[in-house]
């Protein structure tokens, strides 16, 4: 008989669900960051920084993973459906739980416009006769059905979309390693010619890898929203440190592996920003139909984010109903256990969010995309701070739970710290990059300025 997971005086008990299955917050975990941003974005990072992208992505992986690992740490002991803003809460007080989980839930409903309309835009292309604006709303109504009933059918959508993502993941690697060694039909071996040649691994030096760095650093996002779905799983503490263990060391490879493969089979000089190196690679070792492969694929890439980010959305602004962040009324939770006035309040934003996109791409929707550009790393940030002030609490009062522990405490957090703070003046430096964090500051200081001014208004009348 499997022993009872660790009990904690820190561990509230949620009135959500519990669904979910240990299969599917491992693939969550898998799928979660497996998205567009990998299949089509790191062409603008393979451009920057040639064959050194792969260092890029491992000092980006390497931060995500040490980001993850505090997040785990937090989430085995202290399972909750807000995740890391009930942590920032439990160890800053409630101006960096309301803060981190308003910019968190803001982050989310936008970008599901961004993902909404990309794949709308795919599927226009196959089915003309329906327009955009149709296919949205398609997707917009099934997931958030499917958001409202049991959460175990968000589990099994999640699972399936990550299984095809991860599947298709691993059968690039095969294939393109097999073309390097030369073993497919009508092919050689490639050698290092590509590593080595159109100006070596490193063809724009350093600061190549750190554009690379920029440029794939937020294609790490999502991960966090295993631990949020913890909370709704059969045995919380366990299952989410068995998910993260199995999601980060994974992940790390499917994208150093696939980037490996991609600059060893073709010069990076062909990479051309907005189109698929994944694309490129399965035209050069012959594989017919690769450009509507990838099509699929990254269909359900952004189908899968779309999914995983309203549910996300919908258990953060639940939490902070909860904790007395957000209105009462979403607290409503039906007879599965499931948020649905929470639901329907993240897709209502998002549904507005998709207006923006399609009406003004270029104006109003591009501030509010620039407004939670640089977001995650402040999320970021206050995990790395929350582990700091929590771990001696957990181990003073509950040390049994600490099942998975940070690597290195405190000196590797200390150091995730110093690379974040590296990473955004890094980004300063960028004109590219300039925008998004004045406007995500911008953002930023306006939620703390909010909770500022709660805590003040609490507190005064609480003294009278």
């Amino acid at each position: 008989m499997r022993d009872a997971a660790p009990s904690s005086p820190l561990t509230e008990p949620e009135p959500l669900s519990h669904g979910l299955k240990q299969r599917h917050l491992t693939m969550l975990g898998l799928g979660g960051v497996i998205g567009a941003g990998l299949f089509v974005g790191s062409g603008a990072g393979i451009a920057v920084a040639g064959p050194g992208i792969v260092l890029s992505y491992l000092i980006a992986g390497a931060l995500a993973m040490l980001v993850m690992r505090m997040l785990g740490e937090m989430s085995a002991a202290m399972p909750a459906s807000g995740a890391f803003s009930v942590h920032a809460e439990r160890a800053l007080g409630r101006w960096a739980g309301f803060s981190v989980g308003w910019l968190y839930w803001f982050l989310l409903v936008v970008v599901l416009a961004v993902e909404a309309t990309g794949a709308a835009r795919i599927a226009h292309g196959w089915v003309p006769g329906v327009p955009q604006w149709g296919w949205v709303l398609l997707f917009m109504v099934v997931f958030t059905l499917a958001n409202l009933a049991a959460v175990k059918n968000f589990g099994e959508f999640e699972f399936w979309f990550a299984a095809l993502k991860v599947g298709a993941i691993v059968l690039f690697l095969l294939l393109g390693t097999l073309a390097i060694v030369g073993r497919l039909p009508d092919t050689d071996p490639v050698g290092l010619a590509n590593l080595t040649g159109q100006g070596g691994f490193l063809p724009n030096g350093w600061s190549g890898v750190v554009s690379g760095v920029l440029a794939v650093v937020f294609a790490f996002g999502g991960l966090e929203v295993v631990t949020i779905a913890a909370a709704e799983s059969e045995d919380p503490a366990r299952n989410v440190a068995r998910a993260v263990r199995s999601a980060v060391w994974r992940i790390l490879l499917f994208y150093v592996g696939s980037m490996l493969v991609i600059v060893t089979l073709l010069p990076w000089t062909s990479m051309t920003p907005g189109e698929s190196p994944y694309v490129a690679v399965l035209d050069e070792i012959g594989v017919p139909g690769a450009g509507q492969i990838m099509n699929v694929v990254v269909f359900v890439a952004l189908l899968s984010a779309l999914n995983a980010n309203l549910y996300g959305s919908s258990r953060m602004v639940f939490s902070l109903a909860e904790r007395g962040e957000a209105p009462k009324g979403l607290l409503k939770v039906s007879g599965g256990g499931v948020p649905r006035r929470a639901v329907l309040a993240s897709v209502a934003f998002g549904f507005v969010s998709v207006l923006l996109n399609l009406k003004w791409p270029d104006s109003v929707f591009l501030y509010m995309l620039n407004a939670v550009g640089a977001v995650l790393l402040f999320v970021w940030a206050l995990i790395a701070v929350s582990q700091l002030r929590l771990r001696p609490r957990i181990e003073r009062e509950a040390p049994q739970t600490l099942t998975l522990r940070m690597w290195g405490f405190p000196w590797l957090t200390w150091t995730a710290l110093a690379a974040m703070g590296a990473v955004l003046v890094l980004m300063l430096t960028d004109d590219a990059a300039r925008p998004q964090v004045m406007w995500s500051a911008g953002a930023t200081a306006a939620v703390l300025l909010v909770a500022w001014l709660r805590e003040t208004r609490m507190s005064t009348t609480k003294r009278n």
